[in-house]
């Protein structure tokens, strides 16, 4: 089981920025394809990037051109830049292994976002 922990979370204005960082246990890291999973409140939790284990992305269209997702294998450490943030960003956090596209290990405490002014 991969073990992750999540950090960097905050309050932001509107059109602001913050940079998630998630770190994960396990020695094959770096052929795991990694992503960043939301969850706002009263929704399901939904998965807004992800990173293959070669450095490809794809990203949701709600973060699409604001979010970049980047990964450092030699630090078992996976990265959001989020930028032109915007109320309805505002969520829990987290990051998760993804296979076949969906979460595969358990979760961490995720990391709070709101963006307000």
């Amino acid at each position: 089981q991969v073990q992750l922990v999540e950090s960097g979370g905050g309050l932001v204005q509107p059109g602001g920025s913050l940079r998630l960082s998630c770190a994960a246990s396990g020695s094959i890291f770096s052929i795991y394809v990694m992503g960043w999973y939301r969850q706002a409140p009263g929704k399901e939790r939904e998965l807004v990037a992800a990173v293959t284990g070669g450095g490809t992305t794809n990203y949701a269209d709600s973060v699409k051109g604001r979010f970049t997702i980047s990964r450092d294998n030699a630090k078992n450490t996976v990265y959001l830049q989020m930028n032109s943030l915007k109320p309805e960003d505002t969520a829990v956090y987290y990051c998760n292994r993804v296979v076949s596209g969906r979460p595969f290990s358990s979760w961490g405490q995720g990391t709070q976002v709101t963006v307000s002014s």
